[in-house]
């Protein structure tokens, strides 16, 4: 997660043709996310291609061989790897107030 954040903020990635580097950038369904044309060369990206070993959450669609990857859906709250487990409605009855 680090890693990508830092990848990301580095200027690696577009969406939809377009150079991101906010690592909290929000991606619509239908965005395409691709690595930039003059990172695909770098080792980090090349070692990452050719591992067996890819878990593609199911509301991506990803082409490995074009480094694109295209949001399918919004995913669900339980589907998001995040270390801590998200109370919505904490957060809900906190903005309530």
């Amino acid at each position: 997660m680090f890693a990508a954040r830092q990848f990301i903020n580095h200027g690696h990635i577009k969406v939809n043709g377009k150079r991101v580097n906010i690592s909290s950038y929000k991606v619509k369904v239908g965005d395409v996310i691709e690595v930039k044309e003059a990172s695909k060369q770098l080792a980090l990206v090349l070692e990452a291609n050719q591992l067996a070993e890819r878990d593609v959450p199911d509301f991506l669609e990803v082409d490995h061989a074009k480094q694109t990857a295209k949001v399918a859906r919004v995913p669900n709250l339980s589907e998001v790897p995040f270390p801590v487990q998200m109370e919505p409605h904490l957060i809900i009855e906190f903005y309530s107030r």
